[in-house]
């Protein structure tokens, strides 16, 4: 027979048992093979894939049977039958009897040895075709012959005859028991990566269902396939009227539905829930767990949910409003009681639940889930008053803010704006206003940021301070020290401190602290740190999420600025915090400027991992991306793999109405470089950086203007820059060695090897060949052996393999061939097999491939191979 071949994931287990049984069976041994599965698991598939591939036989022998109201007596072997001729048709076509069926299949295995005979979907099997697998069961040892009988364990009910047939057939050497499971977490993501697709999303809504994973890929942009909703509601047609309002019952409750609440819903004409959630328990298509039932998959639940009419669903949600609004036991769970609400479209219940239900959600650190609640009663709170639907919509703004939803964040603050102006209450427009500052500059907007808090200082001119004066001082702060404008930062912030002591307004303290504190360390001055170490204190310990992470986050900003490496458990620290407190944003800040630390400290490959990460999750914050963006394109430029401008043209995109030194000095420093290193001349160099550098001269940022002037020396630019800070003043001062020794203090190899370039001595420029080799930067090390060479010096040091260093990704031969088989989802064990190698050999060999490519998990290095062309597009 011609049968389809295809990958398979995570299948070479059960490949390798069946092979293994299949060359017994050419020793006069036969097997029984039992492969039990759930529905959709892919046993079919695996088995047309084994007999595709196994070494020729003479005999592949299959038969099914049909999902029908009243089964084909002998179903499968009808189709044998049919195929064989002979004896076998003739019993079958004359109604044999089942061990009359089981002899003649018995002689034609004796007739040709190795007969691959597959019974698929036994489930569906009348009793007679479960008579002649018993009596072949009792006899398989005698039989040269390999059976396969495939089966959907998730609909054999307590009393299905096949059940009975399991418990009666005992495991031995001849019949052997297979499951096929549910892809894990990374092979789905080995299918998702290459099409970028959400692989924990696509897990938790398929359960690692090979047949719903696989549509869903094949059908991106759709909630349910088509192909996938056909298969549930035709698999629910086959219940009983009793379980289908139990099946559409389950559907509407979240996450499950409690065998109390299931007896709320299904009332009246639906005859109540017990033996009709065994026979949906039965059919595989609800599970048991903790606190009731529930679908085993998610996409299964939304398909008979979303074919529930309207009426219907509306009841049933209004039902469960009615049973959760008062349980038996412990508190009302507010979100259910939301979703339950807007469902059944009670507003009044919406804007009872919904609000309260936001609040719980924030106060635990589910902010994502927080501001969705709050989007909630928005929708049902328009006829609320003016000021009541501006606090709403003040509170989404801040759990959008939080949650790197800025677009989202920045248009409910717009909206609050308006709705204050419309009650009529100054102060709280005017609070309204510099927040929305921050959500605009946050989104890079600056010149409307400066604009918003500039308004709001207007409306405030005249009034007494207060909370909000203080709040306006402060933002104006924030805004000055994002432009390093350290007086004018100092000059507001001080102001901010002193109305805020004065009301007792404890987060514009934190706040304002934060920002001097920041503005100072990145101007050199050491108590900033102090101010910064108090602003996070304070915060902790009054439980100001936001300003927590804003501590962090400007810690990771000002040590790899000023090179303040001995921060770094700081920075480590903001990450776990930020992404306890939920504070999706701020962690991302963290593990962006922990991926510029990395980089520095000759981290390349965890610096390469931090970035990926960055430029995967980061939604709607520019400088998220730029600075991810930097840290890639320059570790590719130091390298020397291909294409390291793309990143960097990304970065120099979103520089677009922004002067500010945080975003232009990394890109600019970035490009220089890699223009150095691709050979560009001064020229070059000089026009990529003149402004920056001047700018950054005007605002005394001395570690840009050393790391601006030292990039134009390495182009041959001689000049006399002011304001260069230790140790570039060294270098540029012809102070090569003391300048790499304290680069090297700091944990700089790379800067101490770009310290020793122009050093001009042969052990210099040995040196600093030696960090380039050690670290793979193969562009700046050409660079130093070219010069060593034009000093007549000879028999330099080698760098790594040919091949190895001709791989993009520095691969080696043997890297890249296990790369090619994670692509196809195989596990550490299934490849080991495959190469004929220890399964610890080939983790050591996954954990290189890892590190090379920069990145954490396999679906990741799957995606990022791809992206890479070092692997051909799945």
């Amino acid at each position: 027979m011609t049968v389809p071949v295809g990958d398979l994931l995570e299948r070479a287990h059960h490949l390798a048992t069946l092979g293994a049984a299949l060359a017994a069976t050419r020793e006069g041994r036969g097997t029984l093979v039992l492969l039990a599965g759930d529905a959709g698991a892919g046993k079919t598939a695996m088995l047309r894939h084994f007999c595709a591939t196994c070494e020729p036989v003479d005999e592949i022998l299959w038969g099914s049977c049909d999902p029908l109201y009243t089964p084909r007596p002998l179903g499968p072997f009808l189709d044998i039958a049919e195929e064989t001729g002979g004896e076998l048709r003739d019993l079958v076509a004359a109604g044999a009897k089942p061990y009359h069926v089981a002899a003649a299949v018995a002689r034609a295995a004796q007739a040709d040895r190795g007969t691959i005979i597959v019974l698929d979907d036994l489930h569906w099997a009348d009793e007679a075709t479960l008579d002649v697998l018993s009596l072949l069961g009792r006899r398989i040892a005698a039989i040269p012959a390999l059976v396969i009988a495939s089966y959907r364990h998730d609909e054999l009910g307590r009393r299905h005859p096949l059940r009975q047939l399991l418990g009666e057939l005992r495991s031995s050497t001849s019949i052997r028991r297979l499951t096929a499971p549910p892809l894990s977490r990374e092979g789905v993501a080995a299918l998702a990566a290459p099409h970028g697709i959400d692989a924990d999303a696509l897990f938790r809504a398929t359960g690692g269902n090979p047949f719903f994973v696989t549509e869903v890929i094949a059908a991106p942009g759709c909630d349910i396939p088509s192909t996938v909703r056909d298969a549930v509601l035709a698999r629910a047609a086959r219940l009983t009227g009793a379980a289908t309002a139990v099946l559409e019952a389950v559907s509407i409750t979240l996450p499950q539905a409690e065998l109390g609440l299931l007896d709320a819903l299904v009332t009246g004409a639906d005859t109540g829930a017990g033996a009709a959630l065994d026979e949906c328990l039965s059919s595989g298509i609800l599970e048991v767990v903790p606190g009731g039932v529930a679908f085993r998959h998610d996409l299964a639940r939304m398909a008979i949910e979303e074919s529930l009419s309207p009426h219907r669903r509306t009841a049933l949600h209004r039902r469960a409003l009615l049973a959760l609004a008062e349980p038996p036991a412990g508190g009302a769970d507010l979100a259910r009681l939301a979703y339950h609400a807007e469902a059944a479209g009670d507003p009044e219940a919406v804007l009872r639940f919904a609000p309260a239900a936001a609040r719980h959600a924030s106060a635990t650190g589910a902010h994502r889930e927080s501001a969705a609640q709050y989007a909630r009663a928005l929708r049902f709170g328009t006829g609320l008053p003016a000021d009541a639907r501006a606090a709403l919509l003040e509170a989404r703004s801040y759990e959008c803010y939080l949650t790197d939803q800025m677009d989202a964040a920045i248009d409910a603050l717009e909206q609050a704006v308006t709705h204050w102006r419309m009650a009529g209450d100054q102060a709280r427009q005017a609070a309204a206003l510099s927040q929305l500052c921050r959500r605009l500059w946050c989104g890079g907007r600056s010149a409307e940021a400066t604009k918003s808090v500039q308004e709001a200082l207007c409306l405030l001119e005249g009034r007494p301070p207060g909370r909000e004066l203080a709040q306006v001082y402060a933002i104006l702060a924030a805004v000055y020290m994002d432009e390093e404008r350290l007086d004018e930062t100092l000059s507001w912030g001080t102001r901010a401190l002193e109305i805020a002591a004065s009301c007792g307004d404890q987060a514009e303290i934190v706040y304002s602290l934060n920002t001097v504190g920041t503005a100072q360390l990145l101007a050199g001055q050491p108590e900033g740190r102090e101010k910064l170490e108090r602003s996070l204190a304070l915060a902790e310990s009054a439980g100001l999420d936001e300003h927590v992470g804003r501590a962090f986050l400007h810690f990771g900003w000002a040590m790899t600025r000023i090179r303040a490496y001995e921060l770094e458990p700081r920075l480590n620290r903001g990450v776990t915090v930020c992404a306890e407190l939920g504070l999706e944003a701020w962690e991302l800040y963290c593990v962006a400027y922990r991926a510029r630390l990395n980089l520095d400290l000759g981290r390349w490959n965890d610096a390469a991992a931090d970035a990926g990460l960055v430029l995967r999750s980061a939604r709607s914050v520019p400088l998220l991306r730029l600075l991810a963006l930097t840290v890639l394109g320059l570790l590719r430029a130091r390298r020397g793999d291909p294409q390291p401008d793309r990143p960097l043209d990304e970065a120099l995109g979103l520089l677009v109405g922004h002067e500010e030194l945080q975003y232009r000095a990394p890109v600019i420093a970035a490009r220089a470089e890699a223009a150095w290193l691709g050979g560009r001349g001064a020229e070059v160099v000089d026009a990529i950086t003149r402004d920056v550098l001047a700018t950054a001269v005007d605002r005394r940022a001395s570690w840009v203007i050393g790391e601006l002037a030292w990039l134009r020396r390495l182009s041959g630019i001689r000049e006399t820059v002011p304001g260069v800070i230790e140790p570039y003043s060294a270098q540029l001062a012809g102070a090569a060695t003391a300048a790499a020794a304290r680069w090297t203090h700091l944990g700089c190899r790379y800067d101490a090897g770009l310290a020793l370039v122009e050093s001009g001595d042969e052990p210099g420029l040995r040196r600093a060949l030696g960090e380039f080799q050690r670290l793979g930067a193969r562009p700046a090390a050409e660079i130093v052996a070219r010069r060593l060479r034009q000093h007549g010096v000879q028999g330099l040091p080698r760098g790594p393999r040919p091949a190895t260093e001709h791989h993009p990704a520095r691969l080696t031969r043997r890297e890249a061939e296990v790369l090619a088989h994670v692509q196809q989802g195989a596990s550490n064990a299934e490849i080991a097999a495959r190469l004929h190698l220890s399964e610890k050999t080939v983790h050591h060999h996954v954990s290189a491939i890892l590190r090379k490519l920069g990145v954490a998990r396999r679906g990741q290095a799957i995606f990022e191979a791809t992206q890479r062309g070092l692997v051909p597009p799945t």
